[in-house]
């Protein structure tokens, strides 16, 4: 398997802030806060631009597969997390459980969901319909569920504040983008590649301005190896126990073969566009920043080299 380009570029970003960290620092000349925030802001309203209420209304038919992935993406992972939420005894395992939650509260991802499940002849516009939603969704419900664990964590969470730069940042965006889109719709459709570069390049940019000012500010000085194993394993341990709980019902609910694989793949998805947004707004300047990207970002190459294995597989039966 090759190595994603995207997972590459998030590598090299993170090594690059760590010898380079003074242009993501506060008092750096180049307004990358500023920057950060205008390239999210047109993130959404390219969203929205492609986003179409025709297929979206379509898609509404087959409820029980959009019920499963939703649950499983807003319930089944954040449940599975708060289990170990009282084996939490100190400031710092409740940073890592707190990055590990984070990640578990986030919406799937549109692109990746949709290609994995294209690639293993899966139903595709049931991937577009719950992947579009997830996005949605989470807008309201990950603040909801990360603003219940934040008080030992040093930030300050206020819903009021966290909503109405969602509001400013992304659902406004996403609205102008849609009302747009009869006009401009097909192309954003079009050129769909190169606004995916530009989302991957805020993202790394986003990125690159946390991990700087969590490397300057010694965050990572305080987990242990053990702590990165640890993370590694409830990473994966997580992505896989999800997948086959999904397959399970999907089973019992009798859904066909492209189904199930949609179900599987768009269920265990999770947001690094998402993860990345979310944690500017929801964690701001904070120097932890960095350090609760960490789960997010391996969970990110871990989907996407495993579901690539599958999807090849599952796409090769007659």
């Amino acid at each position: 398997m090759k190595l994603d380009k995207f997972v590459l570029a998030i590598i090299i970003t993170i090594i690059t802030s760590y010898f380079v960290p003074q242009f993501g620092l506060d008092n750096s000349k180049i307004p990358l806060g500023i920057i950060s925030s205008v390239g999210v802001s047109l993130i959404f309203f390219f969203y929205g631009l492609k986003l179409s209420g025709e297929k979206l209304k379509e898609g509404l038919k087959n409820w029980k597969l959009h019920f499963l992935i939703q649950l499983s993406t807003f319930l089944l992972f954040p449940l599975i997390v708060l289990i170990f939420y009282p084996f939490v005894q100190n400031e710092e395992a409740h940073l890592l459980w707190l990055a590990i939650f984070f990640m578990a509260a986030l919406p799937s991802t549109v692109s990746s969901s949709v290609v994995m499940v294209s690639i293993a002849k899966g139903n595709i516009p049931s991937a577009i319909f719950n992947a579009t939603i997830s996005g949605l969704i989470g807008i309201v419900v990950t603040p909801l569920w990360v603003g219940l664990f934040t008080n030992n964590a040093n930030v300050n969470f206020d819903y009021t504040s966290i909503y109405s730069k969602l509001c400013i940042e992304i659902i406004l965006p996403v609205i102008i983008g849609n009302i747009l889109h009869r006009f401009f719709g097909k192309y954003a459709i079009k050129y769909n590649k190169q606004l995916s570069l530009f989302d991957k390049s805020v993202i790394l940019l986003i990125i690159y301005k946390s991990f700087a000012k969590s490397f300057n500010e010694k965050i990572f000085s305080t987990v242990s190896n053990l702590d990165f194993i640890l993370l590694f394993t409830v990473v994966i341990s997580l992505f896989f126990g999800v997948y086959f709980f999904i397959g399970f019902v999907a089973k019992k609910l009798n859904f066909s073969i492209e189904d199930k694989i949609t179900a599987q793949f768009c269920g265990t998805k999770k947001s690094l566009v998402h993860g990345t947004v979310f944690s500017k707004v929801l964690f701001g300047t904070s120097a932890i920043t960095g350090f609760i990207l960490l789960p997010i970002m391996l969970f990110h190459a871990i989907q996407i080299l495993i579901i690539s294995i599958i999807a090849k597989k599952a796409g090769n039966r007659s």
